[in-house]
């Protein structure tokens, strides 16, 4: 008899998701449904705005990737208007990104996703002389992994045990099944865990040094940037340079070596071994490091290619035809079902709610529950297509295309790596090796980043110019896009500008193409698709379902407001432009 479990929210990750599985006897996955329970409806709100606005409007998408957002908004207006930065305002915004994935990377395998393969509590029982040793297997120059250091790491998670509360590692599955780590190797995590609190700061305050603040940095504009001071001043070039140097320590010595650990140890757990779900890949360029090369390249690979390519067959590698990119939401809380280009979607709202059902719950037991209507609409979250066809977007689709293509760059990281670990090619086809495709894909930017760095110096040099200047035409109808590889996979914002307003704009975000749900041909998104087959070892405990989710890092973009199920206005709010509110 199949059963239904609800994960509800999917915690560790940006905004609200929900998860519903249905299982079989044997407690295997065989339907699943991604739900994204809370409308963000900023798009609505860009109409009518001035386009050079855009950016600081979208960049509130999200809490987590403002950047990303940010520097979309300004790009696809800079598209529209057909204007080109100047080197120097490029390359600052390489070195801004750059920040960006060194700092979002670590922060999701230690601090969103690390619980999935950590049991903090099995520390409390290692030998901490004997995990300082341990942590010589991974790498030649550990950090954070002394015996005195551990002690003092064993010491403050058993005060988190003595208080009745595990503080941030509270609400986790421990002593699951499907942990595999040693109690010497938890420790070492948790170690890296805690130091990784102190890596974010450290993080943001690289991408503050251009940007004048973390979140929300404010130094982009509509044809280059406004840190000239900033760019001007050897002081601060030298302050990111060491901040850079800092981070990439961590990464080198904490991040690369915890995932080769843990890719031996997992290398043998079936519920992390599959779980690649929809195997069409998709990334897009990004990094400009010099007037004229990308640190990673674009390019799609449907399914048999990927085959093709882990079983040493001959493969392709597609060219991307941005017209065949549409929205659709046959199972979306919208309006309007029909297959739309992004330059043309709507984003009208249509909530049609929950259903009465039976669910698992924590005890194991049946209760009576809300539902996802499964054949009607069941989230906020559009189905992107690609000539009709589903696309998995994310570091395993940059690192996998980018492997495929040569990219000497990324062939080095992951060539060491597959050796470090013992792991076959093969291996990346997984939850695994999404996790690990994460990890490699900070690696390549904290190896690579700084040729932006010299080159932006050299450019000084010679070159002061960081704006193009520009005019809009009120009488000139504009559409333009960007699109770009964000720490999730492919971003892109699609804009219309007439009278000199924005008349139209998207934003089509990496979990928008992974969180998708069904189709109208029934065809499941990444997410969904990832959980078929995936067996659990106790119902009431499903870690193996969040543990694969959050491998692809979620992010289910802010809302920007609070929907009342039942048409209730909950609160009206008047802002003050000068600072006052009531």
């Amino acid at each position: 008899m199949s059963k239904r479990i609800v994960v509800d929210p999917i915690t560790r990750i940006e905004g609200h998701l929900r998860v519903e599985v249905i299982v079989d006897d044997n407690n295997v996955v065989t339907e699943a449904y991604s739900s994204a329970t809370l409308w963000r409806g900023l798009e609505n709100i860009l109409k009518g705005r001035d386009p050079r606005d855009a950016g600081f409007f979208t960049q509130r998408i999200c809490g987590v990737c403002t950047y990303s957002h940010y520097k979309a908004g300004i790009m696809a207006v800079e598209d529209a208007l057909g204007i080109e930065p100047p080197l120097n305002a490029k390359l600052t915004r390489t070195l801004m990104n750059t920040a960006l994935f060194m700092h979002d990377h670590p922060v999701h395998f230690y601090h969103l996703h690390g619980l999935d393969w950590v049991d903090v509590v099995s520390a409390l029982s290692a030998d901490p002389a004997k995990a300082s040793k341990d942590a010589f297997k991974y790498t030649e120059t550990p950090m954070y992994t002394g015996e005195d250091h551990l002690k003092a790491v064993q010491k403050r998670v058993a005060e988190f045990v003595k208080k009745g509360h595990l503080g941030p590692f509270a609400n986790a599955y421990w002593g699951h099944p499907t942990y595999k780590l040693t109690p010497e190797q938890n420790l070492i995590a948790v170690s890296h865990y805690l130091e990784g609190l102190k890596i974010q700061r450290t993080a943001a305050q690289m991408m503050a040094i251009f940007g004048a603040k973390q979140p929300h940095p404010q130094s982009l504009t509509v044809g280059g940037v406004t840190c000239i001071m900033d760019l001007q001043s050897p002081a601060r070039l030298g302050e990111y340079l060491v901040k850079f140097q800092e981070v990439k320590a961590f990464i080198d010595n904490c991040y690369y070596p915890d995932v080769v650990m843990a890719g031996g140890m997992y290398a043998g757990e079936p519920s992390v071994n599959a779980g690649l779900g929809t195997a069409n890949l998709f990334t897009y360029k990004e990094f400009p490091l010099n007037a004229s090369e990308y640190m990673f390249d674009s390019g799609l690979m449907m399914a048999e290619d990927v085959i093709n390519l882990v079983s040493g067959k001959e493969f392709k590698i597609h060219d991307l035809d941005e017209s065949k990119i549409t929205e659709e939401a046959t199972h979306a809380w919208y309006q309007n079902d029909e297959a739309l280009h992004p330059y043309d979607g709507k984003t009208n709202p249509n909530y049609t709610g929950f259903k009465d059902a039976e669910t698992i719950n924590d005890k194991g037991e049946l209760a009576h529950s809300k539902v996802i209507k499964e054949n009607e609409k069941y989230t906020w979250i559009k189905a992107p297509r690609y000539d009709g066809k589903p696309l998995q977007v994310g570091p395993l689709a940059n690192i996998v295309i980018n492997y495929a293509r040569g990219n000497q760059r990324v062939v080095k990281v992951v060539n060491q790596f597959l050796k470090d670990t013992g792991l076959p090619i093969t291996a990346v086809a997984s939850t695994l090796g999404r996790t690990a495709c994460r990890m490699l894909e900070a690696k390549v930017v904290a190896d690579n980043a700084l040729e932006a760095f010299n080159a932006l110096i050299e450019n000084l040099k010679v070159d002061d110019s960081t704006f193009t200047s520009y005019k809009i035409d009120k009488n000139k109808e504009y559409k333009g896009r960007y699109m770009g590889n964000v720490p999730r996979g492919v971003l892109s914002h699609w804009v219309r500008v007439k009278n000199g307003v924005i008349e139209n704009y998207q934003a089509v975000v990496p979990s928008t193409w992974n969180a998708s749900p069904k189709d109208a041909n029934g065809v499941r998104g990444p997410y969904e698709e990832s959980l078929i087959g995936l067996p659990i070892a106790n119902l009431a405990q499903p870690l193996e379902i969040i543990r694969v989710i959050h491998s692809f890092d979620p992010c289910i973009a802010c809302a920007v407001h609070v929907m009342d199920t039942k048409g209730n206005e909950m609160g009206s709010y008047k802002i003050d432009p000068n600072g006052a509110s009531c």
